[in-house]
């Protein structure tokens, strides 16, 4: 007989009943007592319990496994088996967690890109990972670094414009929300437009199939929507919820809700995107509201004034929350992107500032030195001071942001150095040399007299942001594109909006500065007569891959004063189709047929 002493390990360990079999109950009568012991148990030995079955895991999403011990199959992911779904992630650790949602991303990311194109791939198509540069492109955007190479993709030479307008004030600043655009005015008119399809003989047409009729030629101009207007009669009105002055700046929110204007009357007022009917007029600030900025994919907003600060509000509880300070002059600009940071420059006290709002703190750029005008030729050098009122700026990434200035300049700035990173010099060139009988009374003015050229000021600013495309504007009649070099160190030239020649920055040829005093600044190609005031994007298609829809505001004077007016600029719009790079199957570009230029660099 064996004993517990001399018995087989295997003998020892307790036997776990299977699943099918419930546990035996022993009888109150059987219970032994304090001192019995295993050599008075009966000889007769109980057959051993059938052991479990262990079932190996097939799948990694884990949708076959068994549940512990109660044989019921753990929930779907979508949460469709009733009372189950709460405790999808009960009994699981942290790491088969992870691997869950990870294999969710994937086969989400997986069916958006199947679905990106409705015919089949061809071999270079299927060469491509998208899905792994879709993967990395999101990690970049959360991580706020510079993800895509659009420069080299868009053919900015072959752009092609219309101008509308519907008044004949200057338009200050535009806003838009693919379909929509919106224009504000000096006189205080508020309009929303709705921007026109693509024309699809201009674009590769995603079927094999030619329709039998030739389709309608598609209208260039876009249409107008509705329009509001400030009423300066209601200016002592306190329950007035409008404007009721100039309108100097607009932003809509991306989700399409939200359109939020800023003006001289010291208002910031809240519109409805569908009937631009104001919701709420905020009068925090004392005096002009210059720009506004929303987070990006969010409703916070940032709103900067004449009156050196900066405001922070949320518009899903039309609700202000604090105040940021530090500029020692009025600030006209502001820009920010999907962390809770923004940058804004302050006019004559030559500062750009990258604010922290959750730590409260702020990085200062200073980019003067006491004031000092050097030449030219020696601005050209990163190093050099960054002179003049810092108007406008434009953030690229999180890390990365450019300023536009009165004296010309374009600068880029990065948060880990404080000085400039590079500067490019009187980037529109510079204006007409003034006749000496224009400076002077006498007969015979003396040359000496008349002074030298003044660059064209920076009037408006705009980078496609986490990309290398930049955009600016000034009174030369055209829009410069400019790109980021891939050490993030250089900013180089592209060239010109809708036009295939690249005129020199630094300085405009005789002949084109005849055609900018006869046609009213047309500068090369003539296609913008006005002050550009304002630049708007936004990418056509999925992540534009049908090019890029860029919306200028011009006027006849600039967006802040009157020390500059254009007598024969047009009030207005433009709206600019940028088409992308396409190749033929004989590899050379083309934009009829072919597919699409390959997205790695």
């Amino acid at each position: 007989m064996s004993s517990f002493f001399t018995a087989s390990g295997g003998q020892k360990k307790r036997k776990r009943p299977s699943a099918t079999e419930a546990p035996k109950k022993r009888p109150a009568t059987s219970k032994p007592g304090p001192r019995t012991t295993a050599k008075s148990a009966p000889s007769s030995k109980a057959a051993p319990a059938p052991k479990r079955p262990i079932e190996r895991d097939e799948s990694i999403s884990g949708s076959d496994l068994d549940s512990e011990e109660s044989g019921n199959e753990l929930p779907d992911r979508d949460g469709s088996d009733g009372d189950s779904g709460e405790s999808e992630d009960e009994g699981e650790t942290a790491a088969e967690k992870r691997l869950r949602l990870a294999q969710r991303y994937l086969e989400k990311t997986k069916q958006e890109v199947e679905e990106l194109d409705e015919y089949a791939f061809d071999a270079e198509q299927i060469d491509r990972d998208l899905l792994a540069e879709r993967l990395e492109e999101d990690v970049a955007e959360a991580k706020g670094r510079i993800y895509r190479q659009l420069a080299a993709k868009l053919d900015f030479d072959k752009a092609t414009h219309s101008q509308f307008r519907w008044n004949s004030g200057s338009v200050t600043s535009v806003a838009v929300c693919a379909p929509y655009a919106y224009t504000a005015t000096k006189d205080g008119q508020l309009t929303k437009w709705r921007l026109q399809d693509l024309p699809k003989d201009q674009w590769p047409q995603t079927t094999k199939k030619k329709p039998k009729k030739p389709p309608a030629p598609p209208k260039k101009k876009p249409e107008r929507i509705c329009s509001s207007k400030s009423d300066s009669r209601k200016a002592k009105d306190k329950n007035y919820q409008g404007h009721t002055g100039a309108i100097l700046t607009v932003r809509a929110s991306q989700d399409g809700k939200f359109v939020v204007t800023g003006g001289t009357d010291r208002r910031m007022v809240i519109h409805s995107a569908d009937t631009l009917k104001p919701l709420r007029a905020f009068s925090h600030h004392r005096d002009a509201v210059t720009g506004l900025a929303f987070r990006r994919g969010t409703n916070q907003l940032y709103s900067c004034s004449k009156d050196r600060t900066v405001k922070v509000w949320s518009l899903d509880e039309l609700a202000y929350i604090e105040t940021l300070f530090g500029h020692q002059d009025e600030i006209l600009d502001i820009d920010a992107l999907a962390q809770e940071r923004c940058v804004s420059v302050g006019a004559r006290d030559r500062t750009a500032r990258y604010w922290k709002v959750p730590e409260e703190s702020q990085l200062v750029f200073r980019g003067g030195q006491g004031g000092e005008k050097k030449a030219s030729s020696t601005i050209k050098k990163a190093s050099a001071a960054h002179q003049g009122s810092m108007d406008r700026v434009s953030m690229i990434d999180d890390e990365l942001f450019v300023t536009g200035s009165d004296n010309g300049d374009v600068a880029l700035w990065s948060i880990h150095r404080k000085k400039a990173v590079y500067i490019i010099p009187h980037a529109h060139g510079l204006e007409n040399p003034l006749l000496p009988t224009e400076i002077s009374a006498d007969a015979d003015p003396d040359p000496a007299l008349v002074p030298a050229p003044q660059p064209r000021s920076i009037t408006a600013l705009r980078t496609i942001p986490y990309s290398d495309v930049i955009l600016s504007g000034s009174w030369d009649g055209c829009v410069r594109v400019w790109r980021l070099s891939q050490d993030k160190k250089k900013i180089e030239p592209v060239g010109v909006l809708g036009t295939t020649t690249t005129p020199t920055p630094s300085s405009s040829p005789p002949e084109e500065e005849k055609q900018e005093e006869k046609g009213g600044g047309g500068g090369a190609g003539g296609q913008i007569r006005g002050i550009i005031n304002d630049i708007a994007l936004f990418e056509r298609g999925d992540r534009g891959k049908d090019g890029l829809c860029v919306v200028i505001a011009t006027g006849k004077e600039m967006r802040l004063g009157r020390w500059k007016v254009m007598k024969e600029g047009k009030c207005g719009a433009v709206v600019f189709e940028v088409p992308r790079v396409v190749r033929a199957a004989n590899g050379v570009n083309g934009h009829v047929s072919g597919e699409e230029d390959g997205d790695e660099e």
